[in-house]
């Protein structure tokens, strides 16, 4: 019996899927567990497994193509063997020449859009599109109006969206139609000298950070304050539990596992409500969160991800630091659901192990703070006995000047800062 392989749903929130490699093709012979195809949200990257063993009888997307979830996106089964009804009925049947089906030549889709233009799906007045196809489409000006949905119920898609840019079909401005010849002649002359260079194609991973660090920057009011402590204390704790941690069965605790148990338990205070809070610009509201929900920021091969450690004041510090290895894990192999990679109330971000002394990171909204965790230097303080060399550890603590002022701000980054240089009597509170 065939069975209909569709797009997962990652997710609450998530609408739709890239793939970003397929691993089999129309006719060969699969197994279970063989890994069909890979995809992406816009956070997180999966592997999809066939759950049948049998031969791909038909594929209905390629690489790069945004997928809704939900949506069919091939066939396994035994050669010969028939799927249709597997399908959900459209308007257009589907076909087993499998990814070629779906990849018209630009040219041949051209006349189709224009004669659809003014069937294009709405619904309460409002343009029926996903989130991916209306940024692209307002990003390149790509006429909606000749669009051919392909989506679900006549939803407008990605695909449909790369369909115009494809065959040209895009909103021309006065400004852009105005004496080309002129535009032309004011060209500079092309060098004759080759440049050499490498155009590398932004993962949409990338392109959310990146869209997601500009609004937070041309948004919000922020600011810094660097601090430093005096870090014989947790120090001295790390070497302790090095010596003992196999013989009591603890975790590695890492010096960032004690520094995030300490913003926790700063928080849990309920001394600084502004800093563990949600600024809500459109409804006028500051949340503050009675829970201290970490995001821990994680460098990956496809970039910054920022997976929750829920509910972390409740934390003793040997699960904390389990529960921040295992949202750390995740987040590095890309199997982090979309679900963990919100609800945050405060960030923190280390940059320690780079040498980094201070820095400026940068706020993920709606969050008012997020702190940076810098490395380890030496100092000297003068004391009765004379002047004494420590250990410090340095602190950028960045917020949100609309939410909160500098001196509560600064305030929690001493508190903070004492906690941590008294990180024993932290632990017996």
């Amino acid at each position: 019996m065939a069975t209909l392989v569709i797009m997962p749903r990652q997710g609450q929130s998530v609408e739709s899927c890239v793939i970003t490699s397929f691993d089999k093709k129309v006719g060969d012979t699969v197994a279970v567990d063989d890994i069909l195809f890979t995809y992406e949200t816009d956070k997180s990257s999966f592997e999809e497994k066939a759950t049948v063993a049998g031969t791909i009888l038909a594929v209905f997307a390629d690489e790069g193509h945004d997928v809704p979830c939900l949506e069919p996106v091939c066939v396994i089964g035994n050669p010969g063997e028939k799927y249709d009804d597997l399908l959900p009925k459209t308007d257009a049947p589907a076909t087993a020449a499998g990814i070629e089906a779906v990849t018209e030549k630009p040219a041949e889709t051209a006349p189709a859009a224009a004669a659809a233009a003014a069937g294009v799906a709405v619904e309460g007045g409002r343009l029926k599109i996903s989130p991916r196809a209306k940024n692209l489409a307002a990003r390149t000006e790509a006429d909606l109006s000749k669009a051919v949905p392909t989506g679900p119920n006549g939803r407008i898609i990605e695909r449909d969206v790369n369909a115009l840019l494809d065959a040209g079909l895009i909103i021309k401005s006065a400004a852009a139609e105005e004496k080309p010849a002129e535009t032309a002649a004011a060209a500079p002359a092309a060098s004759s000298a080759p440049v050499a260079y490498t155009d590398v194609k932004l993962s949409n991973v990338r392109k959310v950070i990146a869209k997601s660090m500009h609004a937070s920057l041309s948004t919000m009011a922020q600011l810094t304050l660097n601090s430093s402590f005096d870090a014989t204390s947790i120090i001295k704790y790390r070497t302790a539990l090095k010596a003992n941690a196999e013989a009591l069965g603890l975790e590695n605790i890492t010096y960032n596992d004690m520094v995030l148990y300490a913003v926790a338990k700063t928080l849990a205070s309920g001394e600084f409500e502004s800093v563990n809070a949600h600024y809500l610009e459109d409804e006028g509201v500051l949340r503050c969160f009675s829970d201290v929900n970490l995001g821990i920021a994680v460098d990956t091969d496809r970039g910054l991800l920022v997976p929750t450690l829920f509910g972390a004041d409740k934390l003793s510090l040997n699960s904390l630091a389990a529960g921040a290895k295992k949202v750390i894990k995740a987040a590095q192999s890309g199997s982090c659901s979309p679900d963990m990679l919100k609800g945050a109330t405060i960030t923190v971000t280390n940059l320690g192990s780079l040498g980094v002394e201070s820095f400026t990171p940068v706020i993920n909204p709606p969050q008012t703070c997020i702190l940076g965790v810098c490395n380890l230097t030496r100092r000297v303080k003068e004391t009765a006995a004379g002047d004494v060399f420590y250990t410090a550890m340095g602190l950028s603590l960045t917020f949100d000047h609309r939410a909160l002022d500098g001196a509560p701000a600064a305030r929690f980054l001493k508190a903070l800062c004492a906690n941590l240089e008294n990180f024993e009597l932290l632990l017996a509170k």
